[in-house]
């Protein structure tokens, strides 16, 4: 939910889209608006995996 301000419609705007990118929204429509083929699926699926393992490697691994 986005709350406006002073009828200030255009960084309400910015808010929204920052938050639907946020939460992938944007990302997802963009990747269900075509067929994807099963073999190109499983590809991409495996390569999220491998970003969010090294993403977690490297959080565990910076020093605090």
């Amino acid at each position: 939910m986005i709350k406006v301000y002073d009828n200030q419609i255009e960084k309400a705007l910015k808010a929204l889209k920052r938050q639907l990118a946020k939460e992938g929204l944007l990302k997802e429509l963009k990747r269900r608006s075509f067929y994807e083929k099963p073999s190109v699926k499983s590809k991409r699926k495996q390569k999220e995996a491998r970003k969010k393992r090294m993403k977690a490697l490297r959080y565990l691994s910076s020093p605090s």
